[in-house]
Formats: C-alpha cells, structure tokens, sequence
C-alpha cells in the first residue's frame, strides 16, 4: 500500500526523531554560485570535510553570462560567486563543471542529460526547482543554504515528512498543447498555494504518454503551487531516456537496476493524502496575465473579472493588472509584445527547441521583437547545431546564445527592461523577476515561437 514517494523516503531513513523530523540520506547533491558559498565557509570554520565529495556536483548556472564566455565576467558579484564555487569545490575535491566545460549547463537540465539523476534516489539542491529531477522517478527537492552545509558535512538532511498527492491527467493533448501548457493548467486551478505542504505524483493517460523531457518540465514547475516537489514513476519512457548516458549503470549493474526501479512505482491499492483529476481535452495552450504563475488563461480565453476572484485578493488582483497593463475580460491574444526568451530548467532541453524551430522555420523574426534563444546545456547547444535547429534560426533571423539561466531570473545580463513585454518559456512570472518593472507573460515554446515571428502573442496552433 505504498506510493512511489513513501517507497523512496523510507528507504532513506537513517534515525527518525519521535515527534520530530526524519533524518534522510541523500544520494545526490547538486550546488551551483548562488546558494553554496555560507555552506562552503561553515564547513571552513569548523574544519569539516566533506563527507562523500563523490556525491557532490557542481556547476555555476544562475550568474554566468549568455555571450563571450571565453572573456572574464564583467559583473563584479557575478564573478566573485562564480570564482568563489571554483574555489570551494577545488578546495574540497569536489566535480566541478565551469563555465565553457563541455557538460557545464542549467544544473536541473544536466543532471538528466548525463545520468546523475536516477529513478529511486533523494536528490538536493540549494535551488527551489530541483523538483525538476523527480520526473525521473526521484525524490527531489530544494534546500536552504543552511541545509547545503548539513548535506556537504553529512550527507544527511533533518525534514518533516511531506503528505502526499497525486494529480492525474486523463485523456490525449491536443494539438500545440505542451507539458508547460499542463502546467499552468495545473497551477491555475491548484492555485500557488494548493500544494502546499505535499509531495505530487503525476499519473494518469496524458502523463505517461509524455516524453521525459516533458515530464521534467511538469515537475519542475511542481514548486509554484507549493509543492515540495513533484514526480513521475519510471516507466519504459524512463529506462529508454537513461540508458547508455555517462553516469547511467552499464552491463549487470544496468539490469539489477531496471529490475530495481520497476518495484518504485506506487501500489495499486496505495492511498494519497489528496488526489485530484483534471482532463487533458480542458487544455489548450496558454498564457499568463499577472505576477504569479497561477495567474493564467487558454490563449483563446479573456483575462477574469475582478468579482471572479475572492473578495480577500481583489485588491491584490488590481494591482497585478495594473502592473502589467492589462484590464478584466481583456483578450491576450493580438497584444504585440517586445521581448521573447527561451531557455532555462523549464523549457531549455533540445525537445524545446525542437519545437520552437518548428514553428520559425520558414518563417522572419518580427522586426520589433528582440529574442533570446539560450539552451540548457552545451550538450543541448551541440544538438541544436548537429540537427540543423541551428540554421533554422540563423535563417529565421535569430541568434544562439551559450548556456545559462539567463532572462530566467535577472542575476546575469540578461534583464528584460521595464515596462517591457516578454513572451517567457521560463517559470516565474513575479515582479521584477526577469529585470525591474519587466512583464513577463509565461508560455511554452510553441506560444513563444509564434509571438517570436508575429510580434504579438498568437494561437500557435495556426502554424502546426
């Protein structure tokens, strides 16, 4: 009567505190510039090690420029972190992948990629979207910086067990309806509050029948309806995505561990805390109006009524529009827009871009449009040259950046300006988080391919 998280979290015990929290082992840390230096320095001052440096990754993600890497960072914090994590995982024997290294890239897009992230495993991050890594059939989360050191000196972390939740989605998705366009869904009707306090297994028709590039995307906008993360059980899809990749178990040790992640799955008879269904035929793609993910709507659909809303939020609720100059019952669609990103650990792996060149191919950058096309991963960028994706774009009249998080989240250069519009394939949509006084309208690929050539947000099913 087990579910695939309780299967997982058990399995990691090491003491449970009675009336307390549990403490878990963790197989796998990943740090990037950001969240690791105060961790590094405790450990420094109290003359720890760390205890498994084999577990232990890192890679500079967040600060980390999108043009000229081979030249010095120009941004003095920026530099300095990602100076410093060199530094600490030197000084600490730990694998490092810097900048311009050939697997260096977002940490929740390489983790994947390379087979480090695996079905059965916990997996931490000082980061909140590390929930990306259960769609492998793991059990990821984001961590404190505090919580970063306790992982570095013991390979351990004190947590609450989480209630869990299972979100089923039934049905086939329908044409240009991607793995972000269930999300939003999702979150719009869960609210970003509506997890709060639970782990989610994502089941049902539709789910399976995603690829596992798009299932990490669902997982990894797990976070923005409260969930401490989200996951998929492994499944043939899984097994097909890991095999043969660098870190992946080869030969003997790949058979015991297949045999092994088939037992993950949850028990037939295993019940949730809460379980919800939403049908895929209610999902067409979308866009966001406001300033958080939740506030969202189908592209053909009108932003809502004040009076629609809680009389608690109305007030909240006006300010958002007002923030982003949008009215009630407007249509978004048609509204001409400046700005187009597409990237990071949401919608940053080649699938995404894939997608994207489907829809430019053939096609011109709109004049008034200023895009920023940045993979996830240098593996990523290869791909999109080896395949052609490449001169797609250069003939379309876009550029490749190198990788990075990017306009994600406004640390490096890459700011959308105030009172700027941008079409974001990114995860958060909060004010000034792409630059100050930035809009940012959160969609997937193929909405941000279509405004990217139109200059305005389109349906894109009218290029499929």
């Amino acid at each position: 009567m087990n579910t695939l998280f309780d299967k997982i979290w058990d399995s990691h015990i090491v003491h449970k505190v009675e009336d307390g929290p549990t403490q878990l082992y963790i197989d796998r840390l990943y740090c990037h510039e950001v969240t690791s230096p105060q961790a590094f320095d405790d450990l420094r001052s109290r003359g720890i090690k760390c205890l498994r440096p084999d577990k232990i990754y890192c890679m500079p993600d967040h600060n980390i420029p999108t043009k000229d890497q081979d030249k010095p960072i120009e941004e003095p914090v920026s530099r300095h972190q990602v100076e410093t994590l060199t530094r600490n995982a030197h000084e600490f024997g730990l694998t490092h992948f810097g900048m311009k290294h050939p697997k260096n890239g977002i940490i929740h897009v390489v983790g994947p990629e390379l087979g480090l992230t695996l079905p059965g495993m916990t997996i931490v991050c000082g980061d909140s979207h590390t929930s990306t890594h259960g769609a492998m059939g793991a059990v990821a989360f984001g961590i404190g910086t505090s919580e970063v050191g306790m992982v570095l000196a013991s390979q351990c972390i004190l947590q609450q067990k989480p209630k869990s939740m299972r979100i089923n989605v039934e049905g086939t998705l329908g044409k240009g309806v991607t793995a972000k366009d269930v999300a939003l869904y999702i979150i719009s009707q869960m609210t970003t509050s509506g997890a709060t306090g639970y782990f989610v297994e994502y089941a049902g028709s539709a789910i399976r029948s995603m690829s596992m590039e798009s299932r990490l995307t669902l997982c990894n906008l797990s976070i923005e309806m409260g969930a401490r993360g989200g996951m998929v059980a492994p499944d043939e899809v899984t097994f097909e995505y890991i095999k043969g990749r660098e870190y992946a178990p080869k030969g003997e040790e790949w058979d015991k561990a297949v045999a092994y992640w088939k037992t993950l799955p949850s028990d037939a008879d295993a019940i949730f805390d809460k379980e919800i269904t939403f049908q895929a035929a209610d999902i067409e793609p979308r866009v966001t109006y406001g300033t958080n993910p939740g506030m969202g709507i189908g592209i053909t659909e009108s932003v809502p009524a004040v009076e629609t809303m809680p009389e608690a939020g109305q007030a909240s609720y006006i300010k958002s529009l007002e923030y982003m100059g949008f009215s009630a019952g407007e249509k978004l669609e048609g509204h001409p827009i400046d700005y187009v990103f597409i990237g990071s650990c949401t919608n940053g792996r080649i699938e995404d871009f894939r997608a994207f060149a489907e829809i430019v191919k053939g096609h011109k950058k709109a004049e008034n449009v200023v895009a920023w096309i940045v993979p996830g991963s240098w593996s990523v960028y290869r791909q999109i040259e080896e395949e052609g994706i490449a001169d797609t774009l250069t003939a379309a009249g876009f550029e490749l950046r190198q990788p990075g998080c990017s306009a994600c989240l406004a640390m490096n250069e890459d700011k959308i300006p105030a009172g700027k519009y941008a079409i974001s394939t990114s995860n958060r949509n909060f004010e000034g988080r792409q630059g100050q006084g930035a809009r940012t309208i959160l969609a997937s690929p193929y909405v941000a391919a279509a405004a990217a050539i139109t200059g305005k947000i389109t349906d894109p099913r009218k290029f499929l």
